[in-house]
């Protein structure tokens, strides 16, 4: 797709291309034991990988018709469990590479896009308030977790791959800023989550050709039913998200996203290091957007304090 082409692209289709990264982005933080407690000096390496592929939903009239996009996002993280005045902590770091791929018919002519590079790279810090005491290895075994309640914050840095000069990027140009509190029940082998988040957005002063897009919070509640057993757990996802409505130059869209998605994940310890994670969700969406579906794998390794 030529610079002189995307610049005859009407402003929806601009728009579009946010808010579909933006609930993409946010759909795949839909983890579970998040709040949870582990020895502090544990060390995580992870390595993940994830397939979205959907459709971006458009009104009949819009000049903007089957629009497809698929993201492959592969990343390496680290987490290390921290003793935060005597409560569990944990701080951990995601370095995100993808592949974004795209097409759609604008006014009778299809145009794509294809790019590769660094996403955001994310940092983020929680602790547990109430009923997660930090504990050594040797502690931590006579451990059973009750009620669990916490708070993190996450924030992805704007340094992903980012040309004002194209429609669609990887990076966001831009800081996101996502503070959370949670709750973590256990009852027996059944562990109950939920979690009350928001999504804060900086301003892009350089959109598309040197636009101001500004985009206001997209606010999140989730919830996880876990069973746990010998050798892993399996996991039942829901994810509420709405907000996140947009603005260019000052000119604020009836854009906002409202959107549930439902997954799934199974875990499995292969051995005392290492785990394997397969998990999926799919969404439901209530107001024009994107409807996808979200495939991955990951692996863990965990060493360090004592193990």
């Amino acid at each position: 797709m030529t610079i002189a082409w995307a610049l005859k692209l009407p402003m929806g289709l601009l728009i579009s291309s946010v808010l579909a990264g933006a609930e993409i982005a946010v759909a795949q933080e839909i983890e579970s034991r998040l709040y949870s407690n582990a020895p502090v000096g544990l060390n995580f390496l992870v390595g993940n990988y994830t397939h979205a592929n959907g459709i971006l939903q458009t009104d009949p009239d819009s000049p903007i018709q089957n629009a497809q996009l698929k993201v492959n996002t592969t990343v390496l993280g680290y987490a290390r469990i921290l003793d935060v005045w005597g409560m569990s902590g944990k701080f951990d770091v995601a370095l995100p590479v993808a592949n974004f791929s795209g097409s759609a018919d604008v006014f009778d002519r299809n145009v794509t896009r294809d790019v590769s590079g660094l996403l955001d790279p994310a940092f983020r810090f929680s602790v547990n308030f109430i009923g997660s005491p930090a504990l050594s290895l040797k502690e931590f075994r006579s451990y059973r977790q009750d009620l669990i309640v916490g708070a993190s914050i996450l924030v992805s840095a704007p340094l992903g791959q980012y040309d004002s000069s194209k429609l669609i990027n990887l990076g966001n140009h831009r800081w996101k800023i996502r503070p959370e509190i949670g709750a973590s029940k256990a009852i027996g082998p059944v562990i109950v989550e939920a979690a009350q988040g928001v999504v804060l957005f900086t301003d892009n002063g350089d959109y598309f050709g040197g636009h101001l897009l500004e985009q206001r919070p997209i606010y999140t509640t989730r919830a996880n039913l876990i069973y746990r057993f010998d050798r892993g757990s399996a996991s039942f996802n829901v994810l509420y998200f709405t907000g996140g409505q947009t603005a260019i130059d000052g000119g604020l869209r009836d854009d906002r996203i409202e959107t549930w998605r439902f997954g799934g994940a199974l875990t499995i310890d292969v051995d005392l290091h290492h785990s394997v994670k397969l998990y999926g969700s799919r969404g439901v969406t209530q107001r024009p957007g994107t409807n996808y579906d979200i495939l991955g794998m990951s692996w863990q390794y965990k060493w360090g304090a004592g193990l």
